[in-house]
């Protein structure tokens, strides 16, 4: 398999490493270091897609992450399937297997193309006045045709198969980019001393310098330099150097996101696939490069068209020639380069043609040794051919003169370059638009970074280093780097040969407009299709701002973001308005930068591990004797326990009534749990929590509210004083970090003076609730040192102690309103203390009960659940819990919220008890209350129903429900909603439902 365009002694591929791969099914061979661009256009196919709106004809542009046309799908089994891959950025392997994409049956005969003929009712805007008449064709028709058409490529059917990995990383020194401003920056923080992390998202390093020719660095040529200058890099312990990874977003506080391709270029798809780095660094150093523009003219967008450093890299690194009859279109001096190249290569040069007057006579006079003609103040009015460009129209820019069409294979052009502040604009860093350059520049940095090179405007091979060089040093020095006298080494480098040119340019040539009378396409935006026409159209339909420009034409949206077509589109708007480019403004740059998968971002948390999940100690005890489990938040927990032929009410009411008549155990060791340490550990008790905590006793138990700062409920919990500075507090399950959070906000930035210390200590304990009638008989068969009486350890009291030899603290306090126990013991001991305390519930006639019986058990004593019985918007006051509030308190959190008229109105929703008068139906949490049915909708509605269940203990259903001006309307009959439209009637009561003296936990 021959490969046409293949330059014998170009390029630094080694010709003996061949590769096969196929795309759209039919085989080619390649070189190993290939990308899947340089292969084809190798292999002479320059045709490699359609484009999204016209399905147009669309070949290869560039060579590199901002490619807007070659993109394709990559296969590699029946479950490895990745739409949309940048051509140019997909190294070959062997059996590569690529599919061109958005065409039917064919690349070469796309049915879709009927959309180039129809394109004037494709306008501009069009989908905004188009689809608004008549209203239900939306559904039926224009929905499902949108639908249909979206996109271009076919996404994956099935589960992801690949493994990826993530990091987080520390460095002094961050270096995005590894030409040679990134390289020089990296060299000289490293060899300052300085931690650095070097990265490039190509599997080669140089930038520019791998299609340079002229640069000469330290004696050496540009790309050999820099190879060298990446191995002794790398040999150092202090520098680490990652290639084929994107720095894809800048975030606060100098963390930016990574992503590593791990596998993309290999042929064994095993092993991770990419990984995520999260890397905070003390100094960001930004050497992201420039992006060379297009020129705009008629049909530019014909397969053979590209970028002139593309055609260079092709040519100097690949050893491929994108064309055998070339010409040249420019507005500054890149592009001669490209055309001084690619003519020694073998290549005829049609001519160049430059929209200047005038140009260095260096220029000229290498370009007449090599017989390359130059028309200045000339343009490239359109292109001839369909599947790949054929000719090319050459006009005077003046319009004097008959236009001259030369026949061509390719074109290639370059309009100046755009500097890549990406991710400076994602730091929120600010831009300055140079007038001279016509480029917007970075000015005023937000971020401890620092842009360097071409991204920074620098035009010339010695000033790009030089930035490089003075950044790497001052970044060291900011990150305190103490290095020995002698130790540290002063970078230097010599430069002997440098490149240059003008960045400025025009971005139209002639004849953008219409051409004979008809109406030619210049397209400004490659992937969306979005045109020079569509930009002046927008403004001429009003969008004077260039984010109203964007979304109107759509200009800058497509996966590039706009990295070609911004300037342009800022260009077109900006002389339609006739104000200058700042004056129109300039669109956002966000992350990512370039497209990231979702495995990367992902990581391990899909499948099972989608949300960490959390098991309790004793987990494996609840597996064992076969409960089912719930998920609260991210713990499992036993939801009930079911014995033979039981289903879940019949389970929960025998563990129920259990626990009432004999004794139950319950695993709680998912509640929150905190220490409180530190001498002024009271005064901040009582500051974050309602109930007063100064005169608590040693030893002694309180439930606590927590409030927001406007007063409403934010969490409770019972809290043990087990020192004059050291207290137990106790969270609700899902409240645990929030509490925490809350705690540490507090005592950072409104209670500093306070000398406190807050340790979570959630997962150190297992709790073991244990209730009902007979619970201290049982507890006392294991503490027989300890005296269980009412006298020594009353309800609400907390001491330490041993069970069964294990360390433990235990509280004499219920959930369920029964005299009970709750016993932490150290996580690792949890499931051995749940196993003894089991056997001898078992022995006495009880049982375990999860927490759907826990629920029933404290809804029968009125007890809330924060989050269920409160939304948001209740206070302690709403839920009957006023006597938690300290009246003689000067201050705590939400104290000044409290005291707003509205929170002390009477109409507030209060909580209270509901009793169906049927004394059968149980309510659905969430209905709506209302006072009487003869409404018409929308009914007026007075409450709803927070909690409801089956009661056997009570025999009958019950409710507790927010309702407004609840504590006044006891006996009230209101009716609360029910499936199917219907109504219950319902009774307002006390939502004490039993024992409401007490007395069963008040032994």
């Amino acid at each position: 398999m021959t490969q046409l365009n293949r330059v014998a002694a170009a390029g630094r591929l080694t010709p003996a490493n061949k590769v096969q791969f196929s795309f759209d099914g039919k085989v080619y061979s390649a070189l190993a270091g290939d990308t899947l661009a340089s292969a084809l256009i190798a292999n002479d196919i320059h045709l490699v897609g359609r484009s999204f709106k016209y399905h147009r004809p669309r070949g290869i542009l560039t060579a590199g992450p901002e490619e807007p046309n070659a993109l394709v799908g990559i296969t590699r089994d029946s479950a490895r399937h990745v739409p949309n891959v940048r051509a140019t950025v997909q190294e070959v392997y062997d059996g590569l297997s690529a599919q061109s994409q958005n065409r039917w049956p064919s690349l070469a005969f796309d049915v879709g193309e009927v959309n180039d003929v129809a394109s004037p009712f494709f306008a501009a805007g069009f989908y905004y006045k188009t689809f608004m008449w008549p209203r239900k064709a939306w559904e039926k028709v224009y929905e499902p045709f949108i639908r249909h058409a979206a996109g271009l490529g076919v996404a994956p059917t099935e589960i992801d198969p690949d493994h990826y990995a993530s990091c987080f990383a520390h460095c002094d020194v961050l270096v995005c980019g590894g030409g040679a401003s990134g390289i020089s920056a990296a060299l000289a923080a490293g060899h300052a001393g300085a931690q650095v992390i070097l990265l490039d998202e190509q599997p080669v390093f140089g930038g520019a310098l791998q299609f340079e020719t002229e640069a000469e660095i330290d004696g050496r040529s540009g790309h050999e330099w820099a190879q060298a200058s990446v191995s002794a890099l790398q040999a150092m312990d202090n520098v680490r150097v990652l290639s084929r990874t994107t720095a894809f977003g800048y975030y606060a506080q100098n963390m930016i996101g990574l992503v590593e391709r791990l596998n993309e270029h290999k042929s064994d798809p095993s092993g991770v696939r990419e990984r995520l780095w999260q890397v905070r660094a003390k100094h960001v150093v930004l050497a992201t490069g420039a992006i060379e523009r297009h020129m705009i003219f008629a049909n530019n967008d014909r397969p053979g068209i590209m970028l002139a450093s593309a055609a260079r890299k092709y040519l100097n690194h690949f050893g491929v020639l994108v064309g055998r009859q070339v010409g040249v279109y420019t507005a500054n001096d890149s592009a001669y380069a490209a055309a001084f190249d690619l003519k020694r290569a073998g290549a005829e040069i049609a001519a160049i043609v430059d929209v200047r007057e005038s140009i260095a006579d260096a220029l000229k006079d290498e370009a007449s040794a090599l017989g390359i003609d130059i028309h200045l103040a000339s343009g490239v009015s359109a292109a001839g051919g369909k599947l790949r460009v054929s000719s090319m129209s050459v006009e005077r820019i003046d319009g004097s003169g008959t236009a001259q069409v030369m026949p061509v294979d390719a074109i290639v052009m370059s309009s100046g370059w755009t500097p890549s502040v990406h991710l400076f604009s994602q730091s929120r860093g600010k831009l300055r638009f140079d007038d001279a350059k016509q480029v917007f520049v970075p000015d005023h940095y937000m971020q401890d970074c620092a842009s360097v090179g071409a991204c920074n405007g620098a035009e010339t091979l010695s000033a790009t280093i030089e930035q490089g060089l003075a950044a790497g040093e001052q970044a060291a020095e900011k990150a305190v780097i103490k290095v020995t006298r002698g130790k540290s080494k002063k970078t230097s480098i010599s430069i002997t040969a440098v490149e240059g040119g003008s960045w400025s340019g025009s971005y139209l040539g002639p004849g953008v407009g219409a051409q004979n009378g008809k109406v030619v396409k210049a397209f400004v935006d490659y992937q969306n299709d979005v045109t020079a026409k569509d930009i002046r159209l927008a403004v001429q339909e009003g969008m004077h701002s260039i984010e109203h420009v964007k979304r109107f034409t759509t200009n800058g949206m497509a996966t590039d973001q706009g990295k070609l077509s911004n300037m342009h589109g800022l260009a077109i708007a900006a002389e339609q308005l006739g104000k200058k480019i700042p004056e129109v403004g300039l669109t956002t740059f966000r992350s990512p930068y370039t497209p990231v998968t979702f495995g990367a971002l992902v990581g391990h948390a899909r499948g099972p591990l989608f949300d960490p999940t959390r098991r309790t100690p004793i987990h494996e005890s609840h597996v064992h004797v076969g409960a089912v489990f719930e998920d609260v938040g991210q713990w499992k927990r036993a939801w009930y326990y079911p014995r033979a032929g039981e289903d879940m009410h019949a389970a929960v009411n025998r563990e129920c009534k259990t626990m009432r008549t004999h004794v139950g155990i319950f695993d709680a060791s998912t509640l929150g749990k905190i220490e409180v340490v530190g001498p002024d550990a009271a005064e901040f008790m009582s500051l974050m929590y309602t109930n007063p905590f100064l005169k608590l006793g040693v030893g002694r138990l309180r439930y606590g509210i927590m409030c927001r700062e406007d007063g409403f409920i934010y969490d409770d919990g019972v809290i043990g004083r087990l020192a004059d500075d050291r207290f137990h507090v106790t969270t609700t399950t899902g409240g645990a970090p929030r509490v925490l959070h809350h705690m540490e906000d507090y005592l950072q930035t409104e209670f500093p003076h306070l000398k406190v210390w807050l340790t979570s200590t959630s997962e150190q304990w297992a709790v073991i609730a244990l209730q009902g009638p007979k619970a201290a008989q049982i507890l006392t068969k294991h503490l027989p040192d300890m005296d269980l009486g009412k006298d020594v350890l009353p309800f609400m009291s907390v001491r330490d102690g041993t069970i069964a030899g294990v360390e433990m603290r235990l509280f004499r306090m219920s959930f369920a309103g029964e005299d009970g126990f709750e016993i932490n013991v150290p996580a690792d001991y949890g499931q051995q203390i749940w196993d003894v305390l089991m056997a001898d519930v078992a022995e006495e006639g009880g049982c375990a009960y999860g927490t759907e019986a826990m629920h029933v058990l404290r809804a029968e004593k009125g007890y809330i659940i924060v989050g269920q019985d409160t939304d948001g918007t209740v206070t302690p006051h709403d839920a009957g819990l006023g006597w938690a509030v300290g009246k003689k308190k000067q201050d705590f959190v939400g104290i000044r919220g409290l005291m707003r008229k509205d929170l002390v109105a009477p109409n507030r929703r209060q909580l209270v008890g509901l009793r169906c008068v049927d004394g059968k139906t149980v309510l659905e949490e969430g209905a709506q209350l209302v006072e009487d049915t003869d409404q018409t909708p929308p009914f007026n509605m007075v409450g709803w129903v927070s909690s409801a269940y089956w009661s056997e203990n009570c025999g009958a259903p019950i409710a507790m429900a927010l309702l407004e001006n609840g504590f006044e309307r006891m006996g009230d009959r209101l009716f609360a909603s029910a499936p199917q439209g219907e109504f219950v009637d319902v009774e307002v009561c006390s939502p004490v439902f039993f024992d409401p003296e007490g007395t069963r936990q008040n032994v």
